[in-house]
């Protein structure tokens, strides 16, 4: 079974994004980065959102700009520019722009305490 891919992705735009959904940092997973074919990749939201009288659970990433690819993600420092569509009546409906990057889990520093 190919990986979890562990995702965190910042919304910008629209600029009330946070207002409106109450943060604008997401967590998420994805499969379909184990494709190299795969132009957009579905992420599970680890906590969905509510936004405009919906709750979004799943989101669709696609490069920002033509011609590039999600895997160059993996050599951004700060994240990769990405269009971010969310379902709406049965279709994908691209509604936010943001930067995505691989989610690293943080370990606690062993400094001796109990």
């Amino acid at each position: 079974m190919t990986q979890h891919l562990k995702l965190r992705i910042h919304v910008s735009e629209p600029f009330d994004f946070e207002r409106l959904a109450g943060r604008s940092e997401l967590t998420g997973w994805t499969v379909d980065h184990a494709d190299p074919e795969n132009g957009d990749w579905e992420v599970h939201l680890d906590a969905g959102f509510d936004f405009h009288e919906r709750h979004i659970g799943r989101l669709l990433v696609s490069p920002r700009y033509v011609g590039e690819h999600l895997a160059r993600m993996f050599d951004a420092i700060a994240g990769f520019p990405v269009r971010i569509a969310h379902r709406d009546d049965g279709a994908w409906h691209y509604a936010f722009t943001g930067m995505i990057s691989e989610r690293h889990e943080r370990e606690e520093p062993d400094n001796g305490s109990i």
